[in-house]
């Protein structure tokens, strides 16, 4: 039962810690270059679909095991969906890095088709258990819009490589952007966060009322986004999009405050509190994005603020929630299989013998400053001080990675 798990997790720290080490090695070059560059295409992809995705789906396997109280409906499938997605990735990857369009579109069809199987999975899985709430229907959502995601990104391979639809390439480039980052990462993660947070703070009666109004806004957020950028809608049109996006992130700093207010632990580890306070950040930041794109229009559009955006979202919410989650995961993981069968047997330690919450804390809180660092060096422009805080995000990054790694050899 902890063999998918392990596998995805594994192989997406592994990505993980070869991106540190790539941009490591290049002195963080390809982050001062532009971002539509072979260069940040391998980067970005190994850090969101080789990493954070390959993590995350992991952690479904298991979550929504635990949720349901039921096993996933085909673990065959799984180890099927883990090869073809695996191989896909590699594939697109180096396609991305010796720069062979063809590669990039066969690879992609081939993640795509794991995605699918991923999807059906899981599907499969929910429509058994018929247990709708705010944290199946989030997770639901979720893979639909990976799979929209993989078929966007898949149009886009073959027309680098046949050129199909050249007028379309734009609009499928943003649209499968928006669907991946905010469809797929921001329902997956609100979505189990209705479930992990109350057990994270032991909060009890937490109202669902508010968890409901997150999914609809945020649903509509992704919906609308899509559309305007599949229409190429005008600006206009866009700052509405952004609007509802920044109340869905409002209403989800409500919802963690209704947790918090509601708990009975008043310390939920360091890798919790890093998560909530990135979502405090995120709102933040949004409010200040919006204004700025209300007063200066021109400039909003340009590539620098998108690029910061991109930065603060990713890895400044969705990096740092699943880092922080995984503070907890992964020890609940390995503890589990290795200490579960010998409780009453033998002594045994504790989870939290096997992750010092201390070093989550600096470490995390190391990667936060790096990443505030980079931010503002992309703001001014400055190329030295956007290497050298690259630089340093991903060392940190990459010792967060051995961190977790740590916790398999205890």
């Amino acid at each position: 039962m902890f063999r998918l798990p392990f596998l995805f997790i594994l192989t997406g720290l592994a990505c993980v810690a070869l991106f540190s080490l790539t941009t490591l090695l290049q002195a963080a070059g390809w982050i001062a270059q532009p971002p539509r560059s072979p260069g940040g295409w391998f980067h970005v992809h190994l850090l969101i679909l080789g990493g954070a995705t390959m993590i995350a789906m992991g952690a479904m396997y298991q979550l929504l095991r635990v949720i349901l109280q039921r096993e996933v409906f085909s673990e065959r499938l799984g180890d099927v969906h883990y090869l073809l997605f695996t191989a896909g990735t590699a594939g697109l990857l180096a396609g991305f890095a010796f720069a062979q369009v063809q590669w990039i579109a066969v690879f992609a069809t081939l993640a795509w088709l794991g995605i699918f199987l991923f999807a059906v999975n899981m599907m499969l899985t929910l429509l058994k258990a018929a247990q709708w709430n705010p944290v199946t229907l989030s997770a639901a959502g979720a893979m639909f819009y990976l799979v929209l995601t993989g078929l966007a990104g898949v149009a886009m391979g073959f027309n680098f490589a046949f050129h199909l639809w050249p007028a379309w390439h734009e609009r499928l480039f943003y649209t499968h952007i928006w669907l991946g980052t905010v469809g797929w990462f921001g329902l997956l993660i609100t979505g189990f966060s209705y479930k992990l947070l109350p057990m994270f703070y032991l909060a009890h009666g937490v109202p669902e009322r508010t968890a409901y109004a997150v999914f609809c806004l945020w649903n509509a957020a992704v919906l609308t986004g899509a559309v305007a950028f599949l229409t190429a809608a005008p600006y206009p049109v866009i700052l509405v999009v952004f609007s509802v996006l920044t109340l869905a992130v409002y209403a989800y700093n409500l919802y963690i405050e209704q947790v918090r207010k509601a708990r009975h632990k008043k310390n939920p580890g360091a890798g919790v509190l890093v998560a909530v306070y990135s979502t405090r950040a995120l709102a933040v930041f949004m409010t200040v994005a919006m204004v700025y794109a209300l007063f200066a229009p021109a400039q909003a559009m340009d590539e620098r603020p998108m690029v910061i955006l991109g930065w603060a979202y990713l890895w400044g919410w969705v990096v740092l929630t699943i880092y922080g989650y995984l503070s907890k995961i992964v020890p609940f993981l390995w503890w589990t299989y290795k200490y579960g069968p010998r409780v009453g047997n033998e002594t045994t330690p504790t989870m939290a013998d096997l992750l010092e919450d201390r070093h989550v804390a600096y470490a995390l809180t190391a990667v936060a400053a790096s990443l505030i660092v980079l931010m503002v060096s992309l703001r001014l422009g400055n190329m030295a001080w956007t290497q050298w805080s690259g630089a340093a995000l991903s060392l940190f990054s990459l010792s967060y990675v051995g961190l977790m790694g740590w916790v398999f050899t205890r």
